[in-house]
């Protein structure tokens, strides 16, 4: 794992370099800088942060090239297949000096050029100098599901490209300015979708695209996307069939991810997804495999229905024979929220980025490289907006007349905050302003934490002016619209993994916890498995039943012996943190101080008497808005950090110390 930064036709080698040192984090272990001024003016330079996980001797040092020099690479990834991959390469002719992945690449990129990007099997973000023509080059890769991130900016006949947008913010051509519309987009979700990030002008690579950038050119295209059959597709193949070659599938996903030179463990929670990783690792490890399970003390539980139950992952690590460290924290969160933000680059106002963060801290003290069960849901239909929309689908067909007195109700309806009911609430008020829209707004809706009528009382005159024909959900409607023949189960899947996962999910995932200097891996996204969810299994099978539905039904008789009941049984729990009760204690202060009437109403953005409604009414308890006054936090801090302070001056506060960045 990885950091890369590089300049096309812009900067310098002191420019690359500095890209290159904000990513320390990315990768301690090593650091290397290429660069080429050609006869026409333009110039080329790639950089590089390694974490050495295969081949830890000097020969994995990037960037690296052919044995001609006219290859370079610099890379951030695994590739799984890497060395079937080697022994075909070797077949016809090529030889290797190292025995790492990346090399592997370059070797598959001379043989095949960009149509090598088919035959990888992992994670990877790279960018490939190619000078055999004799004018330049570059070939730009990032993987089917957008694991790793790709960020980069285009003007006129210069790009620049990096894992992190910090790195980018050092090109002295390139500003950090807010981008309106991804604010829209960041307070209709919490998150900015692909491919546009906070910043103007500023992109992520798509999952599943590639490009090429020749003559001051970058061309852009999708070599790979999810499909799914027709509704009306029919199914042949037995549900005990279909569980059998699951379960297959996906051992052989974990065991392929298990290749390291590293120790290795993984997440562990009272989750299914978690536990069936660590249950298949256990079948294929010839020693305990590590395992993390993170938890807070009881005080921050009281009514937090997602917080695992750390006695589940503990009861099945003792089964399984695991070594299991249960972490308990007490993080200091108004020391950690602006930290995070700077790691995170974006805006992303979801709370779980700090339990991500303090579980891949703990566990970096014994392992480099940690499995995690990100995909899971969006493979198999496991969260309940999936179920909801069943729901919902009885609720349209009750009368408008009886509908109406219904919802009025619901929405005086307090949040039972503090009780073990707030999160019901939550999601049945939800399904209740949602549920008699058409399906593909109704789904929209339900990922919604602001909604057009919050958003136009929050915004100052001049910003609402601005975005008054800017739709939030663009995005959204554009994915239904690809896969509008597949039955709505299956383009809810679609849209969970184009979107959620990779604009949240993965992002998170990957900032964490290479904030950390740990490589997670997710087995669920081998894509291979998830091309046989979602052409062979039936929707019913996915989610089974309709009052109670079970969701990812097929994934639980594919692991039913090998887990025990209670984990077969666990109900859906999120990844999360008690926001509720640190907005009440340890971030009061914090909310009165960037929230306050002043500094809203130098910000311009919105109007200081809404901000403070939902602070207001979160702290009288009439409402649940904990997550919406996360937004604001977050995003205060964001715009100080990279638009107040800028990337400089933050990463001599934020950013790694010159010996970190140097060993």
């Amino acid at each position: 794992m990885c950091g890369i930064a590089g300049l096309a036709n812009c900067g310098d080698r002191d420019v690359l370099a500095r890209m290159t040192h904000v990513q320390a984090h990315r990768g301690p272990d090593d650091f290397g800088l290429w660069e080429r001024r050609f006869p026409d003016g333009s110039y080329i330079g790639l950089g590089s942060r390694r974490l050495a996980i295969l081949d830890l001797s000097a020969d994995g040092h990037m960037p690296m090239c052919n044995e001609d020099r006219t290859v370079w690479i610099t890379y951030n990834g695994e590739i799984y297949n890497f060395a079937e991959l080697r022994r075909d390469l070797q077949s016809k002719g090529h030889q290797f000096s190292s025995n790492t992945d990346t090399e592997v690449i370059i070797h598959l990129y001379e043989q095949e050029g960009a149509d090598c990007i088919h035959r990888l099997k992992g994670m990877f973000a790279f960018a490939i100098c190619d000078l055999r023509s004799g004018k330049p080059e570059l070939f730009l890769a990032r993987d089917h599901f957008g694991v790793k991130p790709f960020y980069y900016t285009q003007r006129s006949r210069k790009l620049a490209f990096a894992s992190e947008v910090k790195a980018l913010l050092h090109v002295p051509e390139i500003d950090a300015d807010l981008d309106l519309e991804s604010l829209h987009q960041y307070l209709t979700f919490l998150w900015v979708p692909d491919p546009k990030t906070m910043f103007r002008g500023i992109y992520k690579l798509p999952a599943g695209h590639c490009a090429t950038f020749r003559d001051g050119d970058l061309k852009i295209r999708q070599y790979w996307d999810l499909s799914f059959p027709a509704a009306d597709t029919d199914y042949s193949r037995s549900e005990a069939d279909l569980a059998d070659e699951v379960r297959e599938r996906f051992r052989h996903s974990v065991q392929q991810q298990m290749v390291s030179d590293v120790p290795l463990g993984a997440f562990l929670s009272a989750g299914l997804d978690s536990s069936s990783i660590v249950a298949m690792m256990c079948r294929a490890a010839k020693q305990p495999v590590r395992t993390y399970t993170i938890t807070f003390p009881s005080k921050y539980r009281v009514g937090e229905t997602t917080l695992d139950d750390p006695n589940v992952p503990a009861r099945l690590a003792r089964q399984l024979g695991c070594e299991n460290q249960q972490i308990v924290v007490e993080p200091d969160v108004a020391e950690l929220l602006p930290r995070l933000t700077w790691n995170m680059d974006e805006p992303t106002a979801d709370p779980a980025i700090i339990t991500a963060y303090l579980v891949c801290r703990e566990a970096r003290k014994q392992a480099t490289v940690l499995l995690s069960g990100v995909g899971g849901d969006e493979l198999f239909a496991g969260y309940r907006k999936h179920a909801a929309h069943r729901w919902a689908s009885a609720y349209r067909k009750i009368p408008s007349m009886l509908r109406s007195p219904f919802e009025s109700a619901l929405d005086m309806l307090p949040g039972l905050r503090g009780t073990a009911m707030k999160g019901s609430v939550r999601l049945v008020k939800k399904m209740a302003r949602s549920g008699s829209l058409a399906p593909e707004e109704s789904f929209i809706r339900n990922c919604t934490y602001l909604d057009h009528s919050q958003k136009k009382s929050l915004y100052s005159a001049e910003i609402e002016d601005q975005l008054r024909a800017s739709d939030p959900a663009a995005r959204h409607y554009s994915a239904f619209q690809t896969v509008h023949d597949a039955d709505f189960l299956n383009q809810m899947l679609y849209l969970d993994t184009k979107i959620f996962m990779v604009s949240l999910n993965l992002n998170y995932n990957d900032k964490m916890s290479m904030a950390s200097s740990v490589e997670v891996r997710v087995p669920f996204l081998d894509r291979e498995l998830a091309e046989f969810a979602a052409w062979q299994i039936p929707s019913d099978l996915k989610l089974k039943g309709f009052f109670q539905p079970a969701t990812k039904h097929i994934f639980r008789r594919a692991m039913q012996d090998l887990l025990p009941a209670e984990v077969l049984r666990q109900p859906k729990a999120g990844f999360a943190a008690p926001v509720d009760y640190w907005l009440a204690h340890d971030l009061r202060e914090m909310a009165d101080d960037l929230l306050s009437e002043t500094n809203i109403r130098k910000r311009g953005l919105f109007r200081p008497e809404a901000v403070r409604y939902f602070v207001d009414e979160q702290r009288s308890g009439a409402e649940d808005w904990s997550m919406q006054i996360w937004q604001f936090l977050t995003l205060e801090h964001w715009m100080r950090i990279f638009l107040d302070t800028g990337v400089e001056r933050s990463s001599e506060e934020f950013g790694p110390t010159r010996e970190a960045a140097t060993a």
